[in-house]
């Protein structure tokens, strides 16, 4: 296995089994607040998950150029 794929799959593991990220503006944090604990926990599960679709395109469109382009570095 290559280093690249290996520092990729590490990577990855280390997102998946992160804990306790908080991912709130201050305007969202206001607004999880008033709402109690267990919104607030799915509000900021879903700004972690729409920040992860991004991310994850970008990695990808990223390797493909790498590996596309590996040849001439």
């Amino acid at each position: 296995m290559n280093a690249l794929v290996r520092w990729g799959l590490t990577m990855m593991i280390c997102f998946l089994v992160s804990t306790g990220a908080n991912a709130q503006c201050s305007i969202c944090t206001k607004t999880a607040q008033q709402l109690g604990e267990k919104p607030a926990k799915a509000l900021n599960s879903g700004i972690v998950y729409l920040a992860l679709t991004p991310l994850a395109i970008l990695g990808i469109v990223g390797f493909r150029w790498y590996r596309s382009n590996k040849d001439l570095l």
